[in-house]
């Protein structure tokens, strides 16, 4: 619940962005598919999770994180239905044969049939990113973080979306969230820094 608690202020403050039409942007914040990684087979899936977030938390050798990283997007990627998992990749080839309405009603099937599976709605976001519906996509990104606060990818791609529209503050805290899950990671570094430069150079 605490977890939570910390994201609901930030998802509350994007609120006003949804009314609003941002230019096209090129961020894709979709979970990437790495190869999969053995995985302790006498832990639940939350268990599995919990560990590795906690390791991802103390992790500062980038590498080491990343491969961190992939085994949670592994975990998140199985959503322990196999009809599910068929519809994903389903809805993975109608994108890579760009085949946008075919794959958003595919999602919206898994949507329908998992509505707890955190990868079906950001599968989704991504895919609404990808086609300029800016609004569905913080949308969905939303329903993302309540199920799983812990999503970097979706705070990833919610920093892209602020800060496209000019929402630097919100962008620096959406992004202040992702490295204190995943703090690593170089680029969501290196762009908290230049947001940082850019807001203290318009407060002087």
């Amino acid at each position: 619940m605490l977890a939570m608690r910390v994201f609901v202020p930030l998802i509350l403050a994007c609120s006003a962005l949804l009314a609003t039409s941002l230019g096209a942007g090129s961020f894709s914040f979709a979970a990437e598919t790495p190869a999969q990684t053995e995985s302790a087979s006498l832990t639940t899936p939350k268990q599995r999770l919990d560990a590795l977030f906690a390791d991802l938390k103390k992790e500062r050798d980038a590498d080491k994180a990343r491969e961190l990283a992939n085994q949670i997007r592994v975990e998140w990627q199985d959503s322990g239905s196999a009809t599910v998992n068929l519809l994903m990749q389903w809805a993975d080839k109608a994108i890579t044969d760009n085949k946008q309405a075919a794959a958003l009603d595919i999602l919206d099937q898994v949507i329908t049939l998992a509505p707890n599976y955190v990868e079906g709605w950001n599968r989704r976001a991504t895919l609404h990113y990808a086609m300029g519906n800016y609004r569905k996509s913080m949308s969905d990104i939303n329903r993302v973080l309540a199920i799983e606060p812990r999503h970097f990818g979706a705070l990833a791609g919610m920093a892209a979306i602020l800060d496209a529209s000019g929402k630097d503050e919100l962008a620096m805290r959406a992004w202040e969230q992702f490295l204190d899950i995943y703090p690593a990671d170089r680029k969501a570094q290196e762009r908290l820094g230049e947001l940082a430069e850019k807001l203290a150079g318009s407060k002087t």
